[in-house]
């Protein structure tokens, strides 16, 4: 496999592991081995203590109180959106819209308030076979509704999109591009920059799912030139229940919104509503406050650490667990994609993956088994499922030495 170069770098992994409390326990006898950060990343103390502080310092609602608590509960929760623009380089602070499901609910935003009104009867909308089902199946509901033809980006078999035939399924006609930035099954990084200028040359708009990019790669949504972007909190060390979709301002102002009910109105009368502006207009009711506010400190987080000595560190993870796990008889990796995040996806002959996931648990070793939520990419690969480790700035080649030895068990004893 070949991965991209990245610089030998020393940094202090067990400063910043004293910093997750849940990572410092024993699971069935054995140390924890947390690889599981494409679900859901661990939360360090500064994400812990701002839930707690809000809660017992300045829990109110925000936005419309003039006491001291809601003010200052505003002030939080506003801070986190200033936070979240520059984290994404969003040119304008109302183009951040939070949601409260994370990238799920950030697509099926665009998708009912784009999608259902500016998508027609012989559009197409263009996905990827490495999609999340979170990005196919509100795509496929649109299509539905408005007749419109989903068209499907083929994947080469090292995991990689075949970018000849995406540029093949370009015209007239299409009308939106959907891809992840990196998906989450494979950790396949896609090439989003190029993607979303041909389909702007070719008249359409692009969403990047970036729940697997947010922790691990540079973000610039100016740069990428991006329509739509969305981020899940809980995979980037923030809370679960938060997210981000950012979205152009000229976009978000012709799209009607999502919800109906408090805050996302100006004026209301039995005979018209009017509608706030952005970004409340899709902000509807009271909010995941807390939720949010917390984003903050995680965004911090992986500001004071800086993108680049994360991906550093986390590409020797990537290439120390390729080369291991390749040594190991029997397995077979999945997705060898030449620029990946730190994912690694692998299937052992003659074991179930989920046989596989239990045995490694009783050792303390968290891994994924499954689909990944990507039934359509594995119908591709041939396969039902894979075991899938996933790493985080908090893990350790000592760890995936575990991991290794694990499997080794593992195979040994299904012989």
């Amino acid at each position: 496999m070949t991965t991209s170069p990245a610089p030998t770098i020393q940094f202090d992994v067990e400063s910043i592991r004293k910093e997750f409390p849940i990572l410092h326990q024993k699971v069935n006898g054995h140390q924890l081995v947390y690889f599981d950060n494409a679900a859901t990343s661990q939360k360090p103390l500064a994400v812990i203590n701002s839930l707690i502080d809000y809660y017992t310092g300045y829990n109110a609602n925000i936005h419309r109180g003039i006491h001291t608590l809601a003010e200052k509960a505003t002030k939080a929760y506003e801070a986190t959106r200033e936070a979240s623009m520059k984290f994404i380089n969003a040119k304008h602070v109302e183009e951040i819209i939070f949601i409260t499901r994370g990238v799920t609910e950030a697509i099926n935003l665009v998708s009912h308030s784009y999608g259902r009104t500016f998508i027609g009867e012989g559009d197409e909308i263009i996905v990827s076979e490495l999609e999340h089902h979170s990005n196919i199946v509100p795509w496929q509901m649109v299509c539905e509704q408005k007749g419109a033809k989903l068209k499907v980006i083929p994947i080469l078999d090292n995991g990689e999109l075949d970018f000849n035939a995406f540029k093949k399924l370009l015209n007239p006609k299409t009308k939106l591009v959907v891809v992840n930035h990196a998906s989450n099954a494979l950790g396949t990084i896609n090439p989003v920059k190029d993607m979303a200028r041909l389909a702007h040359d070719a008249g359409a708009l692009i969403l990047v799912d970036g729940a697997q990019a947010a922790a691990h790669l540079p973000i610039d949504v100016q740069q990428l030139d991006c329509d739509f972007y969305c981020i899940s909190s809980h995979k980037m060390y923030g809370p679960t229940g938060a997210g981000i979709l950012y979205g152009k301002k000229e976009l978000l102002e012709k799209m009607p919104p999502f919800f109906g009910g408090g805050e996302m109105i100006k004026e209301v009368t039995f005979e018209k509503t009017t509608y706030n502006d952005l970004p409340y207009k899709f902000e509807a009711g009271t909010p995941n406050i807390a939720d949010v506010v917390a984003l903050k400190p995680a965004i911090d987080f992986i500001q004071s650490l800086g993108k680049a000595t994360i991906a550093a560190h986390e590409h020797e993870l990537l290439t120390y667990a390729t080369s291991q796990l390749d040594s190991l008889k029997g397995i077979r990796l999945v997705g060898t994609a030449a620029q990946k995040v730190s994912i690694v996806s692998f299937v052992v002959e003659g074991i179930h993956h989920f046989d596989i996931g239990q045995m490694l648990d009783s050792r303390g070793i968290a891994v994924r088994t499954g689909h990944h939520c990507a039934q359509p990419l594995m119908d591709r690969l041939g396969i039902e499922g894979t075991v899938r480790a996933s790493f985080a700035v908090y893990n350790t080649k000592q760890e995936i030495d575990k991991l290794v030895e694990g499997l080794d068990r593992v195979i040994n004893f299904m012989k």
